[in-house]
């Protein structure tokens, strides 16, 4: 199940967010977007989790908690919409 986490902090990283995650369960990935000119991190992540009532598990307690300073807007990835 794929993962969306927003509200990120600029000190977040990619193993901060892998650590957070694997309480919960396996994590397959963690993908910090970042800017493709400056490299800064956008604020949001995505994160693959193999087992789906686990990566449920962390959704529900991932939301709206304190991390990195900020809380988190953590849900269920959607799909890109066609034509981008």
């Amino acid at each position: 199940m794929r993962i969306y986490v927003g509200n990120l902090g600029p000190t977040a990283t990619e193993d901060d967010l892998r650590a957070a995650f694997e309480g919960f369960g396996a994590v397959d990935s963690v993908d910090l977007v970042r800017d493709r000119v400056t490299k800064d991190p956008k604020g949001f992540a995505f994160i693959e989790m193999p087992d789906r009532a686990q990566a449920q598990a962390a959704i529900k307690e991932m939301n709206a908690k304190e991390f990195a300073g900020r809380a988190l807007r953590v849900n269920e990835a959607h799909p890109r919409p066609e034509g981008r």
